[in-house]
């Protein structure tokens, strides 16, 4: 019979741990309450023939014996991926959607006295989904904010269904009250379909932050005020590195409002995130490297009293306010936001359902195989019509295009034409792209 009330002292302490177990480990301070498992294995074995080696093992143990779950299992097994695991039985549901991995689940330590492990089932998603190329992409089809609730703005609506189709960066600029922030509201409800692997990806960084993990294909959206610290944006901290707003939208949306409010050095830092879809943490004791696959959303007044474009109201800035206000944005950063759209004040009637929004995605999606035109490999080689050409070698000469203004250019052109049924690019999708560029 084991002694759990010895058992129970010794997790809370730690030195009495570290004599025990000195002739098999090196000394490492225990951090996270997933050691509370292995360690009481450890216990309970270390004069026993039972080898747990191919076992990775985590989980809480309480003061009555019962294992529990913590936010840190799940986001460990996933970035580990083990073969075998065991774990708390309150962790199997989270666990069980991660393909590959064959689990064990116990409620209570007693029942490792007799240590005959079951293996827990594999469960499966129960969404919509589409099939591509023999892999299942997931979705919902929920509209809780719709995009008939946006009266005009058309253009505007275009440019953010491209942005969505193509996971392109975009900027709205326009007075206060046009529409920005509702229409960027709005595209996480049309944005694409995801993979097993990514939803595993976003509930992993859920968990971490202490969310509820529910396996919902719903992409990520993360709004900062524009007061953030650049460690809130980036991650940080004194000891550890800790996971940032960026990390947090990977596989979403990061969307600023109110940009050139936003600190000089947080705008800066956004360039190499934006390129290279990744930021990496260094600490003394700790270096860690995030992926930052994002849709980056962004709004702003045209001036800093807002009323430039208005019709209606006038403005009451100087120009020298009005270039410090636009300078406290980059051209590096401009140049990495592919759609731009300035907004006016606009009571047209037409509008679009978030739903035949989402369908046209749908359609784009699959004629991308599943991937985004954003993400396109710098040598990759467009199919373009001969006026498609005359337009784009124009547009070079006319707008003194960088390699990277071009490459962006052929991918929102290429988006648009997807969303019409085609990897073709025509001079209408090319036109279109032009128009939707900073300028």
């Amino acid at each position: 019979m084991v002694n759990y009330l010895l058992l129970k002292f010794a997790l809370f302490k730690e030195f009495f741990l570290i004599e025990l177990l000195s002739k098999y480990l090196e000394f490492l301070k225990k951090e996270g309450s997933h050691f509370d498992l292995p360690i009481a294995l450890s216990i309970l074995y270390h004069k026993k023939d039972i080898d747990l080696r191919e076992f990775l093992v985590l989980g809480e143990l309480g003061l009555d014996g019962k294992l529990k779950d913590t936010n840190t299992i799940f986001p460990i097994i996933l970035s580990l991926k083990p073969k075998k695991v065991i774990i708390p039985l309150e962790s199997a549901g989270k666990v069980s959607k991660i393909p590959g991995i064959e689990i064990y689940a116990f409620s209570h330590i007693k029942e490792f006295e007799e240590f005959a492990p079951k293996k827990s089932e594999k469960s499966e998603l129960n969404y919509d989904s589409i099939n591509i190329n023999g892999k299942k992409y997931y979705y919902l089809n929920e509209f809780k904010e719709d995009f008939k609730d946006v009266i005009g703005q058309n253009e505007a609506k275009e440019a953010a269904l491209i942005s969505a189709a193509g996971f392109h960066n975009i900027l709205f600029e326009g007075s206060p009250g046009v529409g920005k922030s509702m229409i960027i509201n709005r595209m996480k409800y049309i944005l694409p379909p995801m993979s097993l692997e990514e939803i595993l990806e976003v509930e992993k960084y859920n968990s971490l932050e202490g969310k509820e993990v529910t396996f919902k294909p719903v992409r990520p959206y993360r709004a900062p005020h524009y007061s953030s610290t650049k460690a809130a944006i980036f991650g940080g901290g004194s000891r550890g590195a800790k996971i940032g707003e960026i990390a947090f939208a990977n596989k979403g949306i990061l969307f600023f409002d109110e940009l050139p409010y936003f600190q000089k050095d947080v705008l800066e830092n956004l360039r190499l995130p934006l390129q290279d879809k990744k930021v990496l943490i260094s600490r003394v004791n700790s270096k860690i490297e995030y992926e930052t696959d994002i849709l980056f959303a962004a709004a702003m007044n045209p001036c800093p009293c807002g009323n430039l474009l208005s019709p209606l109201k006038e403005c009451r800035c100087t120009d020298l306010e009005i270039r410090r206000y636009k300078n406290r944005i980059s051209e590096p950063l401009y140049d990495r936001i592919e759609i731009y759209h300035q907004m006016i004040e606009d009571d047209s009637k037409d509008t679009i359902s978030s739903k035949e929004m989402f369908e046209k995605v749908l359609t784009a999606f699959e004629m991308q195989k599943g991937k985004f035109n954003a993400n396109l490999e710098e040598n990759y080689q467009f199919d373009l019509e001969n006026e498609a050409y005359d337009i784009l070698n124009k547009a070079k000469r006319n707008f003194a295009l960088s390699k990277r203004s071009e490459f962006n250019l052929l991918k929102v052109a290429k988006t648009i034409a997807n969303l019409d049924k085609r990897d073709k690019i025509k001079k209408v999708d090319l036109l279109k792209a032009l128009k939707y560029r900073k300028r």
